[in-house]
């Protein structure tokens, strides 16, 4: 009996007891007219599907997102590994697991990432932008430590944000000193920091903190436009002159680029340009990052939605 073992490691024949995140859960009915449980559990490192033959509960499609301490076997069918579970139940708090090993987590020192990230945000010569900054990036301190930047498609993971916001001011620090007779510094490093902000809302989160659906304001408004909103509404506060709001809002309100890709309105000044530039750069190395690792050298990925192409690991 292996205990604990990695979905990236389970292998056919396995017997195994330990602990894994309830993704899914349908409760259904067999041929036979008996009742069983289609799941899929994750981990740190995968997910595999899981059936619980004649089981009709306690636990549920009510429990997504939770996790549980099952016993069962591997074994494959149409050619994909699964778990046939034979006991099953919720984990308790005093169970010991180590939720690193079942959610996935930016692979940085997250305190240590958000310090650097301040350091930025201190060091911007506008002091206008600067207390803005500071004053929104306080208020979203612990999100930022904690939510992923996606649902899936890029930094999906715990601490996905600040990773990816981090990775962001670092680029656009250099740029904006390669370009310093165009660019103006400040209100570029501000859109950095506060793009993707509004995502706290935008999200609804499982219990263990990752993303599992949009949330009402996330679906009518977006977080390019609560987050605008937030900007407007801190300035006003702090007495920021209009016009450095208004440029500060575009920069949100058109970091995606193009309306198709959900930007309100397209980059027409050079910070803005060069955001959604760096936004792009940043989430597409990542989805690099995460897929390579998962083939040969010398062999391609699978085709990637997101990047609509299956890209290539050399050696």
């Amino acid at each position: 009996m292996l205990s604990n073992i990695r979905i990236a490691d389970m292998a056919v024949g396995d017997d195994l007891e330990g602990y894994y995140v309830l993704k899914t859960a349908v409760s259904k009915v067999s041929s036979n007219n008996k009742p069983f449980l289609a799941a899929t559990l994750t981990d740190a490192t995968g997910e595999i599907d899981a059936k619980v033959w004649d089981y009709a509960g306690p636990v549920g499609q009510g429990d997504e997102g939770q996790i549980v301490k099952l016993r069962g076997s591997v074994s494959e069918y149409r050619g994909a590994l699964q778990v046939t579970v034979d006991r099953l139940r919720l984990a308790e708090e005093s169970d010991p697991y180590d939720l690193a090993d079942l959610v996935p987590v930016a692979p940085i020192d997250l305190d240590a990432a958000f310090l650097e990230l301040e350091g930025f945000v201190n060091n911007l010569d506008d002091e206008d932008y600067r207390k803005l900054t500071r004053k929104l990036l306080k208020a979203h301190k612990e999100a930022l430590l904690r939510i992923p930047a996606a649902k899936s498609v890029h930094h999906s993971f715990l601490g996905g944000l600040l990773m990816h916001t981090l990775n962001m001011a670092r680029a656009a620090d250099f740029l904006a000193e390669l370009y310093a007779d165009t660019v103006d510094r400040s209100l570029l490093l501000a859109g950095v920091c506060l793009h993707d902000l509004g995502k706290e809302e935008e999200f609804l989160y499982s219990a263990l903190g990752l993303v599992t659906d949009y949330s009402v304001k996330g679906e009518l408004l977006g977080h390019l436009v609560m987050g605008a909103q937030e900007v407007a509404d801190a300035a006003r506060e702090l007495g920021v002159p209009e016009e450095k709001s208004v440029l500060l809002r575009h920069l949100l309100l058109s970091h995606h680029g193009e309306p198709e890709f959900g930007a309100a309105v397209r980059p027409m000044t050079a910070e803005a340009e060069l955001l959604s530039l760096i936004d792009k750069i940043d989430s597409r190395m990542e989805i690099y990052r995460e897929n390579l690792p998962t083939v040969e050298p010398g062999t391609f990925t699978q085709r990637i939605f997101a990047l609509e192409k299956k890209i290539y690991r050399h050696g």
